[in-house]
């Protein structure tokens, strides 16, 4: 099906893309990579007057680092991310996870931000972002804000991001020495049924994680329970001790069947992801990872 008829603009700057969106309102939207957009316009489940094309926004483009974050462009493509030498020394679990999502077109025409803001719930992205603490920084004509990434999905396409904000930053901070982070998905048409991404912070007193799932709702589930039965434990022994709670740990959580998979289906699912994932941390080498 072809695309309805749309005015394209390609603003230079920030200020004159936000002074589009605030001349056209509802009949506009934002435009980064494409890949969702263009296809939801092509189904006729969106439909703008006006898209407001950011490519030329170079200033949303690329990647630093701090002493205390890394700091990516919004309009950073999945594929440059997936090469990015900053991410892959300081975050090679997401460089590998930016790697293998969808395709080769996706990945090279694709953007975080855009991927961040369709909010698709059966994407990548947000879990391992969850799980890793990122905070999205967004500019409107009113200022700059900033959100958690685990509090910016708060639905089916939905997302806490005003109509006239713009997604400009993600920033992830810096895992301290001896981290370890692993994700695993499982999918279908080049969408994950399920993903679970897990991360060991070590702190001064303590073992602590993180472990969030994504695509059993509309936005990534942290395990929070399950996290609290695991502190203290060492990672070296992460995968015997969270084994006798895999089944009560997925069993509570909340799911919906989709056309990927029953919700019993994405249940079972999810534990062996988590297993796996597990697993991973077990046998990661710190230094290396994110």
């Amino acid at each position: 099906m072809l695309l309805q008829s749309f005015h394209h603009h390609r603003p230079r700057s920030l200020d004159e893309a936000l002074e589009l969106m605030d001349r056209h309102g509802e009949d506009a939207a934002y435009y980064a990579g494409g890949t969702e957009l263009l296809l939801a316009m092509k189904a006729r489940v969106l439909r703008y007057d006006n898209l407001i094309d950011l490519k030329r926004l170079d200033e949303l483009r690329g990647v630093q680092a701090t002493a205390s974050e890394v700091v990516i462009g919004a309009l950073s493509s999945h594929l440059a991310l997936a090469g990015d030498p900053i991410i892959r020394s300081t975050l090679p679990t997401y460089a590998q996870l930016s790697d293998n999502i969808a395709n080769i077109r996706v990945r090279a025409q694709g953007t975080l931000g855009g991927n961040l803001c369709f909010a698709e719930p059966h994407a990548d992205p947000p879990t391992m972002l969850s799980a890793l603490g990122a905070s999205l920084r967004l500019q409107g004509r009113a200022g700059e804000r900033l959100i958690a990434m685990q509090d910016f999905i708060s639905g089916e396409f939905t997302t806490q991001r005003a109509p006239d904000e713009i997604l400009c930053e993600i920033r992830v901070p810096r895992p301290a020495a001896g981290s370890r982070f692993a994700y695993r998905s499982f999918g279908h048409l080049e969408r994950p049924a399920v993903s679970v991404a897990v991360g060991y912070l070590p702190r001064e007193a303590s073992h602590s994680y993180k472990i969030f799932a994504g695509a059993l709702t509309s936005t990534p589930v942290e395990l929070s329970g399950l996290t609290e039965r695991l502190l203290g434990i060492d990672p070296t022994e992460l995968s015997d001790a969270v084994t006798p709670h895999v089944e009560e740990a997925v069993g509570a959580l909340h799911t919906e069947g989709d056309l990927l998979g029953s919700a019993d289906y994405k249940r079972h699912l999810a534990g062996v992801m988590l297993r796996r994932a597990c697993a991973d941390i077990v046998g990661a080498r710190p230094e290396l990872q994110s």
